[in-house]
């Protein structure tokens, strides 16, 4: 049954990603609309993010800004809808610009592994095609919290390259299983800007503000001897079109002292959401934990209770 719901959600999803783009532009709009007209916790939860990130920012400004994210954000997931059930090789020609390749080449030539850190910005799964068609890779991931939402993330994610993306749970077997792929020379893909279990983080400022962050990234890193290259696929112009951007990683993410490499790691995604405020995930509450200690309160808690 699971795996008969998962595909039935699948020819859903290939319905929905078939449709013009003009057309999936305006239901990007209505979405938006109706998100801020009904008061969606999306939105609500972008706005206050909006607060804590940019507290400078004028209110007409920030609501501009929110309008401007939801639109994107409804957008984004009509796209990858098109980019889950389209052949990858089809999708691919949708990047029209590439900069930063020869890093990821002469990294993957020096056979020292290589740890390709994603931040929740523009289209991340079009980079993951783009990475599976250069190479074989493992994808650390979050499972969903029912059996059919995996069935259906591991349905999507298959295709021609199918063999060559590694879908790894991240829970203790997977992160062992990435340390022997780095160790053996080979790709690693990581969301480096996912709030991790208390015991797997360290807080560092991110938009000057203190955010539970991972210190998975920088271990694999120290341990493995690996390089942290940054990529991401930016949306460019009206249509469908992206560029996809490679950049090395700040030379502090590997640092032993967690406090360094967590404060390097997030400097690195704020630079990036800092490209296109509008194409970065501001719908997930990233600064729910606070600092033990701190006396701060969770900056969600009136939102959760409505």
């Amino acid at each position: 049954m699971t795996d008969f719901v998962a595909r039935l959600l699948y020819l859903l999803a290939a319905a929905a990603g078939r449709l013009p783009w003009p057309l999936q532009r305006r239901i990007a709009d209505g979405l938006a609309w109706l998100s801020l007209r009904v008061g969606t916790r999306e939105s609500d939860v972008t706005l206050r993010n909006l607060e804590l990130a940019y507290p400078d920012l004028l209110p007409g400004q920030r609501e501009a800004w929110r309008r401007e994210v939801l639109r994107t954000t409804a957008l984004q997931t009509l796209d990858t809808l098109r980019l889950w059930t389209r052949p990858h090789a089809e999708n691919l020609q949708r990047i029209g610009e590439i900069h930063g390749e020869a890093l990821f080449d002469d990294a993957l030539a020096a056979g020292r592994g290589l740890i390709v850190a994603a931040p929740h910005f523009g289209n991340w799964e079009l980079l993951n095609q783009w990475l599976a068609a250069k190479t074989p890779l493992a994808i650390l991931y979050k499972p969903p919290e029912s059996a059919i939402g995996e069935a259906f993330l591991r349905l999507v994610r298959a295709d021609a390259d199918a063999d060559r993306i590694t879908q790894v749970r991240a829970e203790g077997a997977g992160v062992r299983q990435l340390f022997k792929r780095l160790q053996a020379g080979g790709v690693v893909g990581i969301l480096p800007d996912q709030q991790p279990k208390g015991g797997d983080g360290a807080f560092a400022p991110f938009f000057d503000v203190q955010a539970l962050t991972m210190t998975l990234l920088g271990r694999l890193a120290g341990r493995s001897g690996a390089p942290v290259l940054f990529a991401w696929c930016e949306r460019i112009g009206p249509g469908p079109s992206y560029a996809l951007r490679i950049e090395p990683a700040s030379p502090g993410i590997a640092d032993p002292d967690p406090a360094v490499a967590t404060a390097a790691l997030n400097a690195d995604v704020e630079r990036i959401a800092r490209r296109d405020p509008a194409q970065y995930q501001w719908t997930y509450k990233r600064f729910k934990a606070r600092p033990p200690g701190s006396g701060e309160d969770n900056p969600y808690a009136d939102l959760e209770r409505g």
